[in-house]
């Protein structure tokens, strides 16, 4: 089997790939991303995940990269991380009580035959309407600081999403369902 390399510095992405039991290695990518407005979101996820994939492949002669990137799209506005206390309360502000799609992009890029697959995952989130007070309190965790969105659905964040469409691992960073499939069709198996 040809060695697995997770081109991300996310935990996140790192501790949902090693759900599957595939064995990999990390290697980050220190691509720059920059979000080019003028492609459709979906194009741009799958974009800026083959730029992360390619950054990383130089190194390997006979490997499989995997990279990925996701953020937020609200009204045909593109959302990523909002770093600080004041753009958090923003973002939340502006997705209270409303539905947003989570949207990542993945490619998998086999150096060794020089195959590569890129594709997109949409998920539907539906957030709860809160208070000022609820949004101050979760912008104080912290939490939403480094999330695409301003939040985690797998932490804190979990108590104001009302309900998702989709794929719940896609939020997190990696649609895991098709990523696998992907994976297979690229001679890399789980199961």
């Amino acid at each position: 089997m040809k060695r697995i390399i997770l081109a991300s510095a996310s935990p996140r992405r790192k501790e949902l790939l090693a759900l599957t039991g595939l064995k990999f290695t990390l290697d980050t990518s220190g691509y720059e991303e920059e979000m080019n407005s003028a492609l459709d979101p979906r194009k741009l996820a799958k974009f800026l995940s083959l730029e992360k994939a390619k950054a990383v492949a130089g190194k390997y002669t006979n490997a499989v990269i995997i990279a990925a990137d996701t953020f937020i799209v609200f009204k045909g506005k593109i959302l990523g991380k909002p770093h600080t206390e004041k753009m958090a309360r923003r973002m939340l502000s502006l997705l209270n009580g409303k539905i947003h799609s989570v949207i990542t992009g993945f490619t998998i890029l086999d150096t060794g035959d020089n195959r590569r697959l890129s594709k997109s995952v949409v998920t539907k989130v539906y957030l709860k309407r809160l208070t000022r007070k609820e949004i101050d309190a979760y912008v104080k965790s912290r939490e939403p600081l480094d999330k695409a969105g301003g939040y985690a659905i797998q932490g804190l964040g979990s108590v104001i999403v009302k309900k998702i469409e989709g794929d719940y691992f896609n939020v997190i960073g990696l649609p895991l369902s098709a990523l696998m499939d992907s994976l297979k069709r690229c001679r890399v198996h789980i199961l």
